[in-house]
């Protein structure tokens, strides 16, 4: 079957290396977002597909905008419109990051077919895999559906599940999902090019939704529990990373672990504890232990390390800030693990409200 791939950033470059090996699928042309300053030396560069596809010698379009009173969207809409009559069936689509206009949705015969990191309908959204891992879900997994007006509302065509570990970074599980997922999409094209594939209509009322991920949503609370303070840690690493304030500078927190054992200091939240071999900060239940930290000016690195040249400021155990707000809040609750343990009927009715206030209902997001 003869496809277009929509993508831009690493994962989606992944996937389509993989599409453009895989002789069921055809891949014909390729949709990016247009060359970005990024780097050092903030020099124009082309997004990872855009590279991709150029070593491909594949046509490569970088429209701005798919809007159809523009520039771009009129030149988008003749080309898509050729590529269909040439024989193109779908649109794959991984990150693209570019909102789809309603009447594109359907410019080809079997749509606009999306890769989605999560379990569809939990974390519709710009940030799934950040999300599951925030609210302490013990799996999370791929998703293809095909895209229609609402926010990743659509039908669904097929899922795979992966496990998630105490130490899986929101990287690590992304890694695992690009290479599983796009096994999935592959398969999931060549069933609709032979009109096997069979569709789900996602149920709106269990839908949760995983907005995008700010610097300030990486601040490290040490008034939270320890289970929670660890799967923030984990959800923001490496990007933006979780972070926090000791006397003014700012540092990353990297991986943080459950205390085991008995050697463990009772410590007050935030309240840090060094010895030879640990490192330990203090939460509102637990004690952790910091695995890896990023002082300021300086790399990640493990954490007795940086203790052994803090042993002055360490001596006094000083505390890490919390925010400023009054009180603690959990990320994504009521979504957490905890929170549908405690109360397993709210989830599904504080969703649907949720769902509405979040889905646009004009256009299709990709």
């Amino acid at each position: 079957m003869k496809i277009i791939f929509a993508g831009t950033p690493e994962p989606a470059a992944a996937t389509l290396e993989h599409l453009l090996a895989d002789d069921r699928v055809e891949v014909v042309a390729v949709i990016t977002q247009p060359d970005a300053k990024r780097g050092r030396g903030r020099a124009l560069r082309p997004s990872a597909v855009a590279e991709v596809a150029e070593q491909h010698g594949l046509p490569v379009y970088k429209w701005a905008t798919l809007k159809a009173e523009t520039e771009d969207g009129r030149d988008a809409r003749k080309r898509l419109a050729t590529l269909s009559d040439e024989g193109a069936a779908a649109i794959a689509v991984v990150a693209y990051g570019n909102l789809i206009p309603a009447d594109l949705l359907d410019v080809m015969e079997h749509g606009w077919i999306n890769l989605h990191f999560s379990l569809l309908p939990r974390w519709r959204g710009a940030a799934p895999v950040q999300a599951a891992i925030a609210a302490g879900d013990g799996k999370t997994g791929a998703s293809i559906f095909r895209i229609e007006r609402g926010l990743d509302t659509g039908p669904v065509i097929a899922t795979n599940s992966e496990q998630i570990s105490l130490e899986d970074t929101a990287d690590d599980l992304l890694t695992r999902l690009t290479y599983s997922g796009r096994e999935l999409l592959a398969d999931a094209l060549v069933a609709l090019g032979e009109g096997t594939a069979t569709t789900t209509i996602q149920d709106d009322a269990t839908a949760t939704h995983a907005a995008k991920i700010t610097s300030a949503d990486a601040q490290i609370d040490w008034r939270l529990p320890s289970q929670v303070i660890q799967r923030v840690a984990r959800a923001h690493t490496p990007a933006p990373g979780a972070w926090t304030v000791l006397e003014g500078q700012r540092y990353k927190i990297g991986l943080l672990l459950p205390a085991t054992g008995g050697d463990a200091p009772a410590l007050a939240p935030g309240q840090l504890h060094a010895t030879k071999q640990h490192v330990w900060v203090g939460t509102a239940t637990q004690t952790l232990q910091i695995i890896r930290i990023q002082p300021p000016g300086k790399k990640m690195m493990a954490a007795p390390d940086w203790a052994r040249g803090q042993e002055e400021l360490l001596s006094s155990e000083p505390v890490f800030d919390s925010p400023d707000a009054a009180e603690p809040k959990i990320p994504y609750e009521p979504h957490t693990v905890e929170a549908q343990a405690e109360h397993p009927t709210a989830e599904s009715e504080h969703s649907a409200a949720m769902n509405v206030m979040a889905r646009p209902d004009v256009e299709g997001e990709a």
